[in-house]
């Protein structure tokens, strides 16, 4: 992968790159403790964590600072804990879930007996003592790792066959996307302390692309991009009816094919920038 100033047009072909993993990359997670620590996990199995130096790369970096090996399969999702220094979450193939002391190189937590199929997506609560998962078998999971037990389930999230989501909102609650058995894009709200029913559940449209939600805690507000969408939803997660207020769309002619945030002091807050 490339770690390079912000910048627009081509990059050089003979940029430096991190390449320290003999299979493809499949994510990435900057450290929230540490702007020069970085952590990328592969089909290779294992996850490494990164030394960026202070002013970028001048030569391909592919000596990791640690490798971590546990998984016996490609580790698709890799999240830093919110809170706690050099905890790092690791969620592979072999629908096991394992939480690492990255100081040490050491696992501290394997959950590896709660998931029957694929981890589409891991999300740590505001805190860091509980994770949110959506699997392939259709089932949201809240899960105290400490405890590691499964402490809040839901069967049927969405009852489409195609992949979901769930986040932690900063109130505790489990925002969801996925798909209605009529292949109609859903997002959906949930309290964990009662799955039974939905507190919000909304059909959007019959476009096949996974909405990918990217929540900002500090407005409270959720951005749905999908992949092959030239559009932007957002909505406010509000206390009150509707709890997911719809705001606008943006709309350009490109079509998306990834997404990320640019971290709030990235921001132009003169010109009441609020995301970007």
């Amino acid at each position: 992968f490339l770690v390079f100033s912000l910048q627009t047009g081509r990059i050089d072909k003979s940029y430096p790159t991190v390449c320290g993993h003999t299979g493809p990359v499949l994510d990435i997670d900057w450290c929230p403790h540490n702007d020069q620590v970085i952590a990328s996990g592969s089909e290779d199995c294992t996850v490494m964590v990164w030394q960026i130096p202070e002013n970028g790369l001048t030569l391909s970096l592919t000596e990791p600072v640690v490798v971590l090996e546990g998984h016996s399969k490609r580790v698709g999702i890799v999240a830093w804990h919110p809170t706690a220094r050099n905890v790092l979450l690791s969620a592979g193939c072999d629908n096991a879930i394992i939480i690492w002391n990255v100081g040490t190189g050491e696992a501290l937590i394997n959950l590896d007996d709660m998931h029957v199929d694929m981890i589409y997506n891991v999300s740590w609560n505001r805190n860091g003592s509980l994770i949110c998962t959506a699997s392939k078998d259709k089932k949201v999971r809240v899960i105290d790792p400490r405890k590691q037990e499964i402490v809040a389930e839901k069967e049927k999230t969405h009852e489409g066959a195609r992949p979901m989501r769930a986040i932690f909102l900063a109130d505790g609650n489990i925002f969801t996307t996925g798909f209605s058995r009529m292949s109609e894009r859903q997002l959906a709200l949930w309290n964990p302390k009662n799955m039974e029913e939905p507190i919000a559940l909304h059909e959007m449209d019959t476009s096949n692309g996974v909405l990918l939600p990217f929540y900002d805690p500090d407005t409270n507000i959720i951005y749905l991009c999908g992949k092959g969408d030239s559009s932007i939803r957002y909505f406010e997660i509000t206390d009150e009816s509707p709890y997911v207020h719809y705001l606008n769309t943006f709309s350009s002619k490109e079509p998306q094919r990834g997404m990320g945030f640019m971290p709030k002091r990235g921001l132009d807050v003169n010109k009441c920038e609020i995301a970007r």
